[in-house]
Order: structure tokens, then sequence, then C-alpha cells
């Protein structure tokens, strides 16, 4: 009951010189209106479990489910609309455009959905004043401390009201105090009406979660501390 995504014997493998196994058989349940958390060492399989769910891989088997619809790979025109539509995406490194201030950055993803630039500066300018960045909108990324850079990837994260906010280790190139501040703003995202699920090192972020999942060598071994 309201699981927002549904994992079903998903398994993912990669293919260099040899066969690579990133996730193995995994069935697992997102609920919209919480928070997971994804902890586990580089290689785990956490951020493969995000592009998974982000529309940009593929599973190898099984089969991914967002709200009841079973997700088919062959129409991408829609999984790419959908992706824009109702998924966040915030990264470790911020993937800004380093040639576009930071209103730019936050009012293009909009302008992807909605082709009018007053509004979508309009909003983008709300958004960024929210989240303590009204006197930074015209600076570019290379003006911009880490903290700054990753508060405009969030504030580009939820411009369309997305359901789903995923984020890949978001504090892992910021130092402890702006790592704080970023994850408090994060945390600060949950409504009824979202699901946030984000990759992890640091355990007491992890621990703040409404579910924490602990993974190894592309297995889930722990769900808030159960053994699985």
């Amino acid at each position: 009951m309201n699981n927002l995504i549904s994992f079903k014997k998903v398994s993912k493998f990669f293919f260099k010189k040899n066969k690579i196994k990133a996730l193995s058989n995994i069935s697992l349940n997102f609920k919209i209106g919480k928070i997971y958390s994804l902890i586990g060492p580089s290689g785990s399989g956490k951020s493969t479990l995000l592009n998974l769910i982000s529309l940009i891989d593929k599973p190898s088997t099984g089969s991914i489910a967002i709200e009841n619809k079973i997700i088919n790979y062959e129409k991408q025109d829609i999984n790419d609309l959908y992706r824009s539509s109702s998924i966040g995406i915030i990264y470790q490194n911020y993937n800004l455009l380093n040639d576009f201030t930071a209103l730019e950055n936050v009012s293009l993803a909009e302008l992807a959905l909605n082709n009018n630039p007053k509004t979508a500066t309009a909003n983008a300018k709300k958004i960024l004043s929210n989240l303590g960045l009204s006197k930074r909108v015209n600076h570019f990324p290379t003006e911009l401390s880490g903290g700054e850079n990753q508060r405009v990837a969030i504030a580009r994260a939820i411009i369309n009201k997305p359901k789903i906010i995923l984020a890949d280790e978001p504090t892992g190139n910021l130092d402890l105090k702006n790592a704080k501040s970023v994850f408090k703003t994060l945390m600060s995202l949950k409504n009824k009406k979202r699901l946030i699920i984000f990759a992890t090192h640091n355990r007491e972020f992890a621990e703040m979660s409404d579910c924490k999942i602990e993974m190894i060598d592309g297995n889930i071994k722990f769900i808030n501390g159960k053994l699985q």
C-alpha cells in the first residue's frame, strides 16, 4: 500500500572483461511520503539502484514498477518525460552548467517542460531565495562554494515539484559544516506526496532517514538493522 516504486527480483550486470553483478535479485518497495537511505561501501550497488529508479539505466533481469506501472524500456520518450517531470536528481558533483548562472541552471530545468521563460525565472528565483541564495542568483558555479552549488543543484531538482527525489552522495564533496547544512535542506523537502531516496557513506545521516537500507556486493543485507 502506498508503494510508489516496486522492485521485483531485479538484477543488474555489467560486462567488461568479466561479467560483474552490480545488483543481485533485489525485491524492494519504496513508499511515498518516506525518506530512504542507501548505505554501503563503494561498489555495493547504491548508485546502480538509483540509476534504475531514475530510468537512466534498465535492469538485466526482473521488473520495476513506478506508480503501479511496470516500466517499458522500449518507450524511452515516455520514460524521459516522466524523469523530467516527476524525478529530481541531485548529484555528488552538482552537474551544473558552468557557463550559466545559478538562476539559469535552475530555470532551464523548468523550461525543458514549460516553455515560458518569465514563469521559469520567477519560480527559480523563489526557490533559490527559499534555499538562502537570493544574493547569489546571478553568480556562476565557479563563483560559488561547494555548499552553495549543492543548494543550486537541489533547487534545480525540485523546481518541477517531483514526486521522487534521488540524491547520490549529495554531501560527499563537502566539508562537515556544509554537509550538515545541505543534508538539513534535503531532509526539509519531505512531505506526504514525495519520496526521497539518498545514497551516503555517512551513518549519522543514514540514521535520520525513515528507512535505512544497507547494501553489500549488490545485495541488501539489512533494513533498519534487520538481517534480510
